[in-house]
């Protein structure tokens, strides 16, 4: 099974990123505008359209306010398995650290999701940045 773990620092606070990941209907709205292009609730699912045209239903595994934890699942698609995570944890300056994980089958789409979750990665940090209060001078 292939285990991807991708993570990132945020200039913003971690309950206002929180708060971003928390709403799972909102993925391209709040979290990820550009990587994705249209996510649509149905049910427990989202129907999440990628900036590369690829279509996925995802079904919210769980989502722990405490622990800042979102688990869900991949249902369809080109998987067997897929099961992503995402928690965040503030930090003492201010910041907050921000870690994807991933654990797929088959294997040889390793490789290939890794590389999309870098794109998302980089689309998250700069829409969370944005919202960043700006430092004081």
């Amino acid at each position: 099974m292939a285990s991807i773990r991708k993570e990132m620092l945020v200039d913003a606070g971690a309950d206002a990123v929180w708060d971003a990941v928390r709403d799972f209907g909102a993925l391209g709205v709040r979290l990820a505008p550009g990587f994705v292009t249209d996510c649509r609730r149905e049910g427990p699912d989202r129907i999440v359209t990628f900036f590369t045209g690829t279509v996925l239903r995802e079904r919210l595994v769980s989502r722990d306010d405490e622990r800042r934890r979102l688990v869900w699942a991949i249902v369809d698609g080109p998987y067997s398995h897929h099961n992503g995570a995402v928690e965040v944890s503030g930090l003492e300056d201010g910041r907050t650290r921000f870690v994807w994980t991933a654990d797929l089958l088959p294997d040889d789409l390793g490789e290939p999701t890794s590389e999309q979750m870098e794109h998302g990665m980089a689309a998250m940090k700069a829409t969370l940045n944005a919202q960043a209060p700006p430092s004081s001078p």
